[in-house]
């Protein structure tokens, strides 16, 4: 039986990306930017929760309690702000707005993973950030943190929770990134 590596997100809508890369693209010319991998545009999410390997099987009872989820979680206001880092390995735009809809959003997406059998990590504070960049040194982030420290995107609907697959980069391809499919998408809210 086949399995997919899945994640339950909210992604932000395309004018909120064009403007977030917008503000990204000086960043390449930050020194150091070159030990950063950055990440495609098109990868850019607020991960609510990653599932792992899921078997086929899992599937239907998956999707039933992730809808499940995204029914019982009202639309809210979010938008692109500000920015941080995980050690020196991960540079991340942070978030603005309802902030406890989108923790809450986070822990139900999480709980229906779990209650449809998946093997979830233990819970810890969840930290809402779309990742820009990663390394695999340890990069003094300071400089591209605070050169996005002010940022505020424009203000959207979060409406939607997503399921999305992930496929990693093919080893050995200079450049390569995960790949990113929305899989399946339920509204939020009745």
């Amino acid at each position: 039986m086949s399995s997919q590596r899945l994640f339950a997100a909210v992604l932000p809508p395309a004018p909120a990306a064009d403007e977030l890369a917008g503000a990204v693209a000086p960043l390449h010319e930050v020194p150091g930017a070159g030990h950063l991998r950055w990440t495609a545009r098109a990868g850019w999410h607020y991960t609510l929760a990653f599932l792992g390997g899921v078997e086929e099987d899992v599937l239907p009872d998956l999707h039933s309690r992730m809808e499940r989820a995204a029914h019982r979680t009202e639309p809210f206001p979010l938008r692109v702000h500000g920015s941080g880092r995980f050690d020196g390995r991960a540079l991340w735009a942070g978030a603005a707005g309802g902030l406890d809809t989108l923790r809450l959003l986070a822990a139900r997406a999480g709980a229906a993973a779990r209650r449809a059998g998946l093997p979830m990590e233990e819970h810890r504070r969840y930290t809402p950030h779309l990742t820009l960049a990663r390394s695999r040194v340890q990069v003094d982030l300071r400089p591209f943190t605070e050169a996005l420290a002010g940022f505020e995107g424009m203000r959207w609907e979060a409406g939607e929770l997503s399921l999305v697959r992930s496929r990693p980069p093919v080893d050995g391809v200079p450049g390569e990134q995960p790949r990113y499919e929305v899989v399946r998408a339920w509204p939020l809210g009745r």
